[in-house]
Order: structure tokens, then C-alpha cells, then sequence
């Protein structure tokens, strides 16, 4: 850049090219926009270059927090037992105070901003502004990798400490057919028993009542076991219902608030046993089989008989499924077993299910697959329908 004289005359090194300009206060004006212009430049060279290494500082840091998971017992002594309750103890007593879902409100806020920012890209890219874009995407990676490290210090390390398996003493989680052909049968039986049970006014139960039976099932099975201790539970109606309903989701966890979300919609029968389960989350428990189980354990333990009954439904469906993947015939033979309610529970449940399937769901499904698996459940989806083999355990040690 050249200098200014006072007569207002300058030679503008512009490019490669020099520029002589004459004039008085225009000739002023266009050297002081020129000078703008270079010190924005700089600043944006600035800006990309320190917005670079924050994301390898924070990629570094995703990095080492993956290395924990070949290391699960560390994850265990250090996380789980020891970040992971203070983490708790912290949010857990001041998001209980918000009657609704924080969580259901951030997810709501992100997504509106993700399709803001699709828009922008669009704009920028149409516009050839390549260097606004480089900016603005770097910003917007290092908002994604926060959310990974958040994502993890929070609550997903859970997913990489040892399995349900040895930290129950539930070491020797294969069976047989007939192991479980025999376990199958308890649960028809227990299922059977707990719906004859059902007065109308437990079948009248509101969501308020099904969340405050949850949160004490789960406080009492906390008392139980240091495995499963507890702070400060709770459980919410979501927001999101009607959304969740079409995403064949009846509840969800959101680690990012460790709060739990319930579908309120949802068959009666299911509620009950599923915010056990999305508790279990908030207990430590990642591994979706593992939260069954616990969710489970929950809910057989209970005084409540809807609770109680919601699951026993639920292992009995679990169980059915893998018995009828190993043997149709003897499937068929317990499916005359369970009794006329509770086939019509079932159909209930399937029938609501049915009523929302969409392509939204199959989407959201193949993602939370791959979602799963990326996250120690090699199964996927199919990782809830492994409870059987801690339950086949469970009833082994009873």
C-alpha cells in the first residue's frame, strides 16, 4: 500500500498492478476502503487459521476419549465411578426443577439451526464468497466436534465400561433352547398373572402416576446394588411426542441434559417399563440390552401391578422373539399359553406401531443403527433384543 500525501494523491499497489488515482477526498475515501479491505483480509486469515487448530486440538481430544474404550476398566474406575456421579449429582437435581424437556427444546433449537445453516452454505456457494464459506464451516465444525467431546464426557464414556454381564456377576450370559424355551414359559406365566391382577383403576393410571412409580422403582433398586445407584432420577413427558410417535420411538434419553423422555402417547402398558429403561441411561447403563435388563429388574421389583406387568410384558415379548428365531415349533407351543389379554395388549401395541410406520422411521432407524454400533453394540438395533441373554442369566442365578 502506498502512502497518502497531502494533497490527497496516492499510488495504490493493488494486485500486481499500480494504481494512480487522482482526486481529492474520493481519492482519500477509496484509500481508506483499501486499507479496510486488507486489514479484513488478514483478520479472516486470522480467524481460519485459528479456527484450524482448534479443531485439531479438539480432534486430538476426540481421539485420546476413543482410545479409553480399548481400556474398559479404566473407563469404569475413572468415568463411570468417578466423573460420571458428579456429573449427575450436578444436573440432575437443577433439570428436575424445568417441568418440561430442556433437552426436547435444545434438539428443537439445533435442528432449526442446521437447516439455517444448509441455507447459508447454499447462499455462499452460489455467491462464489469461498472464503466466507471456509469460515463458516470451520465454525460449524467445531460446534460439532464440541458436541462429540460434550456428547462423551457427559454421559457416553458409559458405553465403553465393562458389560452388565461382569459388573452383575451375570458372566455366563449363552443358553440353550431349552434354557430358554424354560425361561420363556416363566414369563408367559408371570405376564398371565400380573394382567389378571389389573384392576380398572390401575388400567386408568395417568402419565403423572406412571412417572412417580418409575422414579421409585428405580430409587428402590438403587438401594440394592452400588450397580445401580441412583441420583436424583426423573422422567419427562416429551415435547416431541407426536414426532417421536412416527420415528417408532417411545422414549429417548439426551445425554447432552441427561434427562429422560417419555412418549405420553404410547400403549398404556408400554410406558411404565420404558421409563425404567430410559432411566437406566441415567444410571450408567449405555448399552441398550443392558437398560432393558435394568429396567427390567425395576419393574419386576415393584409394588405397582401395572409396572409390574409392563415388565413381564416386556420379557416375554423379548423372549418370544428369540425363541421363535430358534424354534418355531416350540414358539408355537408357548404362543397358546399366553393368555387372551395379554395377546390383545400385544395386538394393541402392534396396531398402534403399524398406524405411525413411515419412510421418516426406516431413516431414522438405519442411522441409530449405525449410530449403535459405532458405540460398542455391534448388534445395532438388535442390541435391545440381547437382554435375553442376561435375562436367561438372571434366571439361571434365581
Amino acid at each position: 500500500m502506498g502512502r497518502c500525501g497531502s494533497t490527497y494523491r496516492c499510488k495504490i499497489i493493488f494486485g500486481n498492478k499500480l494504481l494512480k488515482l487522482p482526486g481529492k477526498t474520493g481519492e482519500l475515501f477509496l484509500c481508506q476502503k483499501l486499507i479496510f479491505v486488507n486489514m479484513r483480509r488478514k483478520q479472516v486469515k486470522n480467524i481460519i487459521n485459528t479456527r484450524i487448530i482448534t479443531i485439531v486440538v479438539l480432534a486430538v481430544l476426540i481421539f485420546l476419549l476413543i482410545l479409553l474404550s480399548d481400556y474398559p476398566q479404566l473407563v469404569e474406575r475413572y468415568y463411570s465411578e468417578g466423573l460420571y456421579p458428579w456429573v449427575c449429582r450436578l444436573l440432575h437435581p437443577v433439570l428436575n426443577l424445568f417441568p418440561f424437556s430442556v433437552g426436547d427444546v435444545l434438539y428443537t433449537i439445533v435442528v432449526c439451526y442446521l437447516i439455517y445453516a444448509l441455507a447459508k452454505v447454499i447462499r455462499l456457494l452460489f455467491k462464489k464468497e469461498f472464503k466466507k464459506l471456509l469460515v463458516y464451516l470451520s465454525g460449524i465444525t467445531i460446534g460439532v466436534e464440541a458436541a462429540i467431546l460434550i456428547f462423551y464426557l457427559f454421559w457416553g464414556m458409559n458405553y465403553f465400561r465393562p458389560s452388565a454381564g461382569l459388573r452383575l456377576n451375570l458372566r455366563d450370559t449363552g443358553y440353550t433352547t431349552q434354557q430358554l424355551f424354560r425361561v420363556t414359559s416363566r414369563m408367559i406365566d408371570s405376564a398371565n398373572i400380573c394382567r389378571a391382577r389389573l384392576t380398572d383403576a390401575d388400567l386408568q393410571h395417568d402419565n403423572s402416576v406412571i412417572y412417580q412409580t418409575a422414579i421409585a422403582a428405580t430409587k428402590a433398586l438403587s438401594i440394592t446394588s452400588s450397580n445401580f445407584r441412583t441420583y436424583s432420577p426423573g422422567i419427562k413427558p416429551s415435547l416431541l411426542t407426536p414426532l417421536m410417535n412416527y420415528l417408532g420411538t417411545s422414549g429417548y434419553y439426551n445425554p447432552f441434559t441427561t434427562e429422560t423422555q417419555l412418549n405420553y402417547e404410547a400403549p398404556y402398558f408400554e410406558r411404565p417399563v420404558v421409563a425404567c429403561h430410559e432411566m437406566s441411561h441415567q444410571v450408567g447403563y449405555g448399552a441398550e440390552d443392558e437398560a432393558n435388563f435394568v429396567g427390567f429388574l425395576a419393574g419386576i421389583n415393584s409394588k405397582d401391578r401395572l409396572l409390574r406387568y409392563s415388565a413381564y410384558q416386556l420379557a416375554l415379548d423379548e423372549c418370544m422373539h428369540a425363541l421363535r428365531y430358534r424354534d418355531t415349533t416350540a414358539n408355537n407351543t408357548l404362543k397358546k399359553r399366553v393368555s387372551a389379554t395379554v395377546r390383545s395388549d400385544i395386538k394393541t401395541q402392534r396396531l398402534y406401531w403399524l398406524a405411525y410406520r413411515s419412510k421418516i422411521g426406516s431413516i431414522s432407524s438405519f442411522f441409530y443403527n449405525d449410530f449403535l454400533k459405532v458405540n460398542n453394540q455391534p448388534h445395532g438395533l438388535d442390541t435391545y433384543n440381547q437382554m435375553v441373554l442376561l435375562v436367561v442369566a438372571w434366571d439361571r442365578h434365581q
